[in-house]
């Protein structure tokens, strides 16, 4: 059974983790990826193989929080070199908007009239939503 390639990124106050496997991955490793994830409060998207979770920790503390959660996990760290847009508002603020749940994007695109607006039209784009 192949154990889960995962994409590390520090960001400012969160990190994000994109599963480069996760196709093949077994029913049961994905249950303990959504575990660890729900669990911390984050947010797991299908469409992109990516959670996210606020809080900021480094690469050997990401590993500790895996191995104490029974995770198999190789994993490489990166960087996100480009400076994308993040929430400033809400329960979501500091997080990315491409890491934001589809059903929120929508409240937003009907609810939220701020200097985001532009940022979110296009990720909504990007979705097709």
């Amino acid at each position: 059974m192949p154990k889960a390639q995962l994409l590390f990124t520090p960001h400012k106050n969160s990190f994000s983790v994109k599963v480069e496997n996760l196709e093949k991955l077994s029913i049961d490793e994905i249950q303990k990826l959504q575990t660890f994830v729900a669990q911390r409060k984050g947010v797991f998207s299908f469409e992109t193989y990516t959670f996210s979770i606020q809080k900021r920790i480094g690469l050997e503390e990401f590993e500790t929080l895996l191995d104490l959660c029974n995770i198999e996990a190789s994993i490489t760290q990166v960087f996100s070199q480009i400076k994308e847009a993040r929430v400033s508002f809400g329960q979501y603020k500091g997080m990315l908007y491409r890491e934001l749940p589809d059903s929120y994007l929508l409240w937003l695109k009907s609810n939220y009239n701020g200097p985001d607006k532009p940022v979110i039209q296009k990720e909504l784009l990007q979705r097709k939503l």
